[in-house]
C-alpha cells in the first residue's frame, strides 16, 4: 500500500477514535500550555491525526490523496527508499508546522488546534515543486501549481499575522515551507527542473 493510503487510513482511524472518546480527543490535541507544563510531546503528533470533524478529515485526505500521488511519482523515479523520505517528510512536518504554534500559544492553557494541515501542505508544496505546472482548480478557476503555491503562501503568512478566524495558519504556512527546503536541500536537482517547468509555462494556453 501507497504512503498516501497509508497515511489516510490511520488518519480515518485516529479521528473516529478520538471522536468516540472525549478523553482521548482532549489528550491528543495540540495544546502548548500542557505541552510545556507536563513535556506532553506527544501531542506534537498525535494532534496531527486527529480532526475537528468529518469536513476537516475529508478535505485533508483528498490534498493528500491528490497531491501525495505525485510526490510518491516522482521519490519513486529518484530514489529507491522513495516511502522513507515520504515518512520523513510527513512526520517531520507534523512537529515543525507545529512549533510556531506552540512558541506562540504555550502560556495559553485555552488553546487547542488539530488535524494534519501541517504535514499535509507539506506534501502539496513538495509535489508542486515538482510539478509546477500541475492543474488545481479554485471555485471553478483553473490554476498552475506554483501560481496556487505564490497564493496560498502570502494568504497563510497575513492570516497567521491577523489570527482572527481560529485556523492554525502558523502550521499551513510553515508546513508549506518546510516541503519547499525538503525538494531543494535532499533534492537540489528538483530547483533548476522546477525553474525549467515554469519559464515554459504560456499565460494563455
Amino acid at each position: 500500500m501507497s504512503p498516501s493510503l497509508i497515511l489516510i487510513l490511520l488518519n480515518v482511524v485516529a479521528s473516529l477514535y478520538a471522536w468516540n472518546n472525549e478523553a482521548i480527543y482532549r489528550k491528543w490535541l495540540m495544546n502548548p500550555y500542557w505541552v510545556k507544563r507536563e513535556n506532553q510531546y506527544y501531542r506534537f503528533i498525535t494532534s496531527g491525526f486527529i480532526h475537528g470533524d468529518w469536513l476537516h478529515l475529508i478535505f485533508n485526505m483528498i490534498a493528500l490523496f491528490s497531491f501525495g500521488r505525485n510526490f510518491e511519482d516522482y521519490l519513486f523515479e529518484h530514489t529507491e527508499h522513495y516511502q522513507l523520505f515520504y515518512y520523513i517528510l510527513y512526520f517531520t512536518a507534523l512537529i515543525v508546522s507545529e512549533i510556531p504554534t506552540y512558541l506562540k500559544h504555550k502560556n495559553n492553557p485555552g488553546y487547542n488546534s488539530l488535524g494534519a494541515s501541517g504535514a499535509v501542505a507539506a506534501i502539496l508544496f513538495a509535489s508542486i515543486i515538482t510539478y509546477p505546472l500541475g492543474s488545481i482548480y479554485i471555485y471553478f478557476i483553473k490554476l498552475p501549481a506554483f501560481i496556487f503555491g505564490a497564493i496560498y503562501l502570502i494568504y497563510s503568512y497575513i492570516s497567521s499575522k491577523r489570527n482572527m478566524d481560529g485556523v492554525n495558519h502558523d502550521a499551513h504556512f510553515w508546513g508549506a515551507v518546510l516541503g519547499v527546503l525538503f525538494m531543494v536541500f535532499l533534492f537540489p536537482s528538483s530547483l533548476p527542473e522546477f525553474i525549467a517547468q515554469i519559464s515554459q509555462w504560456d499565460l494563455f494556453r
